[in-house]
């Protein structure tokens, strides 16, 4: 390997991807013996988990890994171990997406719309989204189960199994306790900054960077220092990539994010940015955010308005500014030789992607 160390040079994530595909095709020659019924899941599965993503989580595990490992070390139960985080996430986005009733993932259907889909052109009896929503949230499950016998299987150093072990159960348990926050937070719909700061922490900084990183880096392990400079980095860098999510959710382009123009504004989504629009407001703005927000029926005029008045108030402009301040907070972290120079410098690169993705 020779230039300038990036965050994808190892070719990670083609890796990933392989192991990935590996692990699903057994998956379904095991499932044929069950006859041909079970082939929309298993395909279901394996398209839902291949076609798309940006394998954030298995970059970050491996370069938790990193961290302290050299780059000739064996590598192959952390890839294993990090492919397996796919799996995991696949699980988180399935159900999340039948409990915010999304009508579409990635510029496609999503699983519970595919799977009415099948029913309704199969021309079945009952009621086609009932269907849908039950296919999707099995779905969901056998991702979670495939996720745990994947990560069984990786070929970890024995003295660091147990601690890598008590870090993934750790991660599997945040993806649930962060969702039901998100659900309850959604439920009071009180436009609390404080909450939706406390959502961010646990579905999304700890989940999608801090425990990756910690994970990686425990199958390669690391010490109380090394663990302590990658919490440093990954939860201030956590958060600034949800806040550039939720930018994105209100005002991105949908032929670049792959959902409709403002879906988060429909299903009143309790972000940041929303609470800091509400805190802003003044009181014709607030009778036009507790109106709209969440009213699946808002066409792209009405959408327009409540964008222009999140703007107006200068809520993005205040999230705009916290998304780079925390992304500054991140880099700075990585000035220490706590962790090896060629993960900081990864980790770096990782802060762009992160922070100034349009997708």
């Amino acid at each position: 390997m020779s230039g300038r160390v990036t965050a994808d040079s190892p070719g990670l994530v083609e890796r990933v991807d392989a192991e990935l595909a590996a692990f699903l095709d057994g998956r379904a020659e095991s499932f044929a013996v069950f006859g041909g019924d079970l082939g929309p899941l298993t395909q279901a599965a394996r398209a839902f988990v291949l076609d798309g993503g940006k394998r954030l989580r298995p970059r970050f595990a491996y370069w938790g890994w990193r961290a302290v490992q050299d780059r000739d070390a064996d590598d192959r139960g952390l890839v294993t171990a990090a492919a397996s985080l796919e799996l995991l996430h696949g699980c988180a986005l399935v159900h999340d997406d039948v409990m915010d009733a999304s009508a579409t993932r990635r510029g496609r259907p999503a699983a519970h719309a595919a799977f009415a889909g099948l029913h309704r052109d199969s021309g079945w009896t009952g009621d086609a989204e009932v269907f849908g929503t039950a296919a999707a949230i099995l779905l969901g499950d056998l991702l979670l189960s495939w996720a745990d016998e994947m990560f069984a299987a990786a070929a970890i150093v024995p003295s660091w199994a147990g601690s890598a072990r008590r870090v993934y159960d750790d991660m599997r348990q945040l993806v649930m306790a962060g969702q039901y926050l998100d659900v309850l937070v959604q439920a009071r719909a009180e436009f609390s900054a404080d909450e939706a700061l406390r959502v961010i922490e646990f579905k999304t900084s700890k989940y999608t960077i801090e425990v990756p990183l910690h994970l990686g880096a425990a199958i390669g392990g690391a010490g109380p220092e090394a663990l302590w400079t990658l919490s440093a980095y990954g939860l201030p860098l956590g958060e600034a990539f949800q806040l550039r999510d939720d930018v994105l959710g209100v005002l991105g382009d949908p032929d670049v994010t792959g959902k409709p123009a403002g879906d988060d504004l429909r299903e009143g989504k309790q972000t940041l940015l929303t609470a800091l629009a509400m805190r802003n407001a003044d009181p014709d703005q607030a009778k036009l955010l507790r109106r709209d927000l969440g009213n699946r029926s808002l066409d792209s005029d009405q959408i327009t308005v409540l964008r222009d008045v999140i703007v107006a108030t200068g809520a993005l402009e205040q999230v705009e500014h916290r998304i780079t301040d925390r992304a500054a907070q991140a880099l700075a972290a990585l000035d220490t030789d706590a962790i090896s120079l060629e993960s900081r410098t990864a980790l770096g690169d990782l802060v762009g992607a992160a922070t100034r993705r349009r997708t």
